[in-house]
């Protein structure tokens, strides 16, 4: 942590748990002081949903493996576009 923060884990237990999962410090601190403060099914909650890949286009499916670094994707159906994707 920079200089001149503290560094009080208010949640030591959830802290140690994300730590164990392969987060980093700096994540896990985070998200335990915020479960801490606001509750952590509060923070559970936070964020957004994704769509499902059923409701995209071809061109995006393939835009989104393009992004993923897979190859093959040019010539796949929609279907196949998605279950690769899930599969990656």
């Amino acid at each position: 942590m920079p200089q001149g923060r503290s560094s009080t884990i208010k949640d030591p237990e959830l802290y140690e748990k994300l730590r164990d999962e392969g987060n980093s410090k700096e994540k896990s601190a985070r998200i335990a002081n915020a479960a801490a403060k606001r509750g952590r099914s509060a923070v559970g909650e936070k964020g957004g949903e994704s769509g499902s890949y059923e409701d995209w286009t071809v061109a995006d499916l393939r835009k989104r493996a393009q992004e993923l670094g897979m190859t093959g994707y040019s010539k796949k159906t929609k279907s196949a576009l998605i279950a690769a994707l899930r599969d990656h």
